[in-house]
């Protein structure tokens, strides 16, 4: 049978890894979604509505509602569809 879930790591486990976010660099746990990382960091506004200019932060954390779309390594990607890996660079609104 296959698991449909990650095992979560104890805490002393967990792997961190760098990456840039707005230009300052930050640790996270390698593996967790970005949208995870940034919203534990207190880093809530991900995207700006392109129409009337609202701050925009991840809803749904499911892949549904895009509110998480943000610019990672230069291509727009949701946060919580993406798993954090080192050197990552990531632009928020």
């Amino acid at each position: 049978m296959t698991a449909h879930f990650d095992d979560v790591p104890h805490a002393d486990a967990v792997e961190m890894v760098t990456v840039a976010v707005n230009g300052m660099p930050r640790d996270v746990a390698a593996g967790t979604s970005l949208a995870a990382a940034l919203l534990r960091d207190g880093e809530l506004t991900l995207r700006t509505h392109p129409v009337t200019q609202l701050r925009r932060a991840p809803y749904c954390l499911m892949g549904v509602c895009f509110e998480c779309l943000l610019e990672v390594d230069g291509q727009q990607q949701r946060a919580c569809m993406t798993r954090v890996r080192a050197g990552m660079d990531v632009k928020t609104a």
